[in-house]
């Protein structure tokens, strides 16, 4: 087979656009094996990550006329996809979990992250084990769980308005504890 020439974004967005089959082998030739590392990284599991990867490019196949070159390049779209279907893949997998409350919740965030090893590459989980049992684990479901604060304010059963002050506390006790001031 010939090597095929490099499509533009234009190109490949249009092709989306139009439901042209052949843009889904264009992608996963140039783009799988980024997008596989990311699945990879969040479920820790190849095989699971070769599903998920699979459900992945579904999506954005049937979401392609959905993608607006305004808000992001095409590859940032892809990724979101992507990691948005791996932190699903986990949460549908937490969910056969029968361990009770906070402990259910800490339990699946620290076997699952898919930012374990980086977090714990700069001691950051050491650091965050210095904060309130209740701030910090608003930040484990933001950070490492990819929840929405709206999506906390209901795991955990608490108002938003509560997982919002809780949020901003952590993060500014984890600036003292850093020791940096930040400008967030």
């Amino acid at each position: 087979m010939a090597r095929e020439t490099r499509k533009s974004e234009e190109e490949i967005v249009g092709m989306l656009r139009a439901g042209d089959r052949g843009v889904m082998e264009y992608l996963y030739d140039h783009y799988s094996g980024a997008l596989y590392g990311v699945c990879l990284k969040v479920v820790q599991d190849e095989t699971a990550a070769q599903d998920v990867l699979q459900d992945a490019f579904i999506k954005i196949w049937k979401k392609g006329a959905q993608y607006d070159p305004s808000k992001g390049r095409l590859f940032t779209w892809m990724l979101n996809i992507v990691r948005n279907t791996s932190i699903d893949y986990l949460r549908s997998k937490a969910v056969k979990y029968e361990i009770n409350g906070d402990e259910r919740v800490s339990h699946i965030i620290e076997t699952n992250s898919s930012q374990e090893l980086s977090t714990d590459a700069i001691g950051l989980r050491k650091h965050m084990k210095q904060l309130r049992k209740e701030e910090r684990e608003i930040l484990e479901l933001a950070y490492f769980g990819g929840y929405t604060q709206d999506e906390i304010s209901k795991e955990l059963e608490i108002p938003l308005g509560t997982v919002k002050t809780r949020a901003r506390r952590a993060l500014n006790d984890l600036r003292k504890i850093l020791g940096t001031s930040g400008g967030y």
